[in-house]
Order: structure tokens, then sequence, then C-alpha cells
């Protein structure tokens, strides 16, 4: 799955192309990222045809993309877009309300990106793509990191600590489940997300700690994220760690930018949901 960008200089105004059948959705998207984004061109259609004259007329930083379109299904833009340069880099997001079955299946497809659930709303999705084409240089929060390699561990918390992020590394389930039981003892979570390998040292693996921290914990996706990092490719094993309570997944080797985009929107849409939960209980 490729993360990176064209190579387009987007230091001045970075070009967003917006696809979905709903005129109305199309508008809700482009009114949002005018208002996040002042600094964007937002470029929409309805169609997978007009998609196709858009791309061929010109290059964009980053395309969103429903899935169903009224000509096409939306992964066959997303191939169409991979097989057609200079568009082969650019960054592809499925916008949809159903993309849950389908990330659970794993089916979304080796041409996309990334995904997003239209049931967080669009002014989450203007901060998702602002993670994109405006990365954040410096950010709060504490990740919950499990890693045993030494090597890995201090490469990857050099890139989240670089950007202000606090991390809380230990080596095994067993290490991690121990600080968030002293945590919860405490009164506290313990992390703002968990961000850990699938296979580790020790009987447990990342497996087992989504089903501790979902189950025996109970911390719903909103109250700890947790993100895995996975070098397996198969759909079933993917799809198995979604139904377990991942948030997200990204695959090994773990490409830098994408990473740190993935885990700063699990923390912001963490934040978003802590923030209207206590608003409802005020």
């Amino acid at each position: 799955m490729s993360a990176s960008i064209s190579s387009r200089d987007i230091s001045a105004a970075p070009r967003v192309l917006v696809v979905d059948g709903s005129k109305v959705v199309r508008q809700l998207i482009t009114r949002v990222l005018q208002k996040e984004l002042p600094q964007a061109e937002v470029v929409d259609c309805g169609t997978g045809a007009e998609a196709h004259r858009l791309l061929d007329s010109g290059v964009f930083d980053f395309i969103t993309i429903a899935l169903r379109l009224p000509d096409m299904d939306g992964l066959e833009l997303a191939r169409y877009v991979r097989e057609s340069a200079p568009q082969i880099y650019v960054p592809i997001v499925v916008v949809s309300g159903d993309v849950d079955d389908r990330l659970h299946r794993r089916a979304l497809g080796e041409h996309v990106t990334d995904y997003f659930d239209k049931s967080l709303g669009f002014q989450a999705l203007a901060e998702f793509i602002r993670g994109y084409v405006r990365p954040e240089s410096a950010a709060e929060g504490v990740v919950l990191y499990v890693e045993d390699s030494r090597v890995v561990a201090l490469a990857t918390r050099r890139m989240l600590e670089k950007i202000g992020l606090t991390v809380r590394h230990v080596v095994s389930v067993e290490d991690a489940l121990v600080l968030l039981e002293t945590e919860r003892g405490q009164g506290t979570v313990g992390a703002d997300v968990v961000l850990t390998d699938v296979s580790l040292k020790g009987e447990l693996t990342g497996g087992d700690l989504l089903k501790y921290i979902r189950t025996e914990f109970g911390y719903g996706k909103g109250k700890l994220p947790v993100l895995v990092m996975t070098g397996d490719e198969n759909p079933d094993n993917q799809a198995a760690l979604i139904r377990a309570g991942a948030n997200d997944l990204v695959e090994k080797p773990v490409e830098e930018r994408l990473l740190i985009t993935k885990l700063l929107f699990q923390l912001r849409v963490a934040q978003h949901l802590r923030a209207r939960e206590s608003a409802g209980a005020a």
C-alpha cells in the first residue's frame, strides 16, 4: 500500500480532488476544506468519468473517493489513478459510511492509501486531510509503545518524540498490561493511544493486548485507540486484528509519514470524542 505523495511541490497551494456521487456531500466536504484549509484548491466531481478527465488534465496532491459512484466502483477509480502517471503516488482515501464492512474484510485493495468513516464527521475529515498535505511539526499526547526490538524501538521512538509526543515504551504485552492496570488503579487510562507490534517476545501477542484492552479493561476505540503494526499481509489475519478492536493497521516496514499521520489522526479523533462525551455529561 503506497503512502507517498506526488512529487509536485505542495508548499504553496495543495490541490484536493473530491469524488462523490452526492452533490450535497461534495458541497459539505468542499465547504469544510475551504474553511479549515483555506490555502487548498478543492476540485469536485460526481462520476468516475469526470474524475478521469480531471486527472488527465492536472496533478492533485490528495484524492477522496466514495466507494459507490454512479458509473463505477470507487476502487476501480483508485486503480485507474495508480496506473496513470504522474498520479501514481498521490494519497487516495476512501470516504464512506459503510467502509467498516470492507475494512473488516480487508477488501479496500492495494490501490487505496487509507480510509475515512463519514460517521466521524466532515470536521474530522478536514483534520485527516491536513495530516497529509500539512503534516504537523508538533503534537501533544502520550503513546504506550509496545516493541521488543531495541533497534526498531529506538528509531520509532525518535520519530514520535521529534514531534513532541511522550512515549512510554515497554517490550512486552505483559509489561503493557501491568502499566495499564497500575494506571487504572489510580483512576487514569495511562496513555492517549497504544502503538503495538503484533509479534512480540513472551507468551502474549499484540492481538492478545487488543483483547485485554477492549474486553478486560473495557476501553473502546475512542477511549484508548490502538494502532497495530504488522508485517503480515494475509487479509484474513489483518481482518482478525480489526475485529479484535484495532482502530487501524500500519504495514511493515513502516513508512514514517504514514505512521505519524495515522497516529496523530487517532489522537485527534479520541480527543474529539472525549470532548463530546464531557460536553454531554455536563
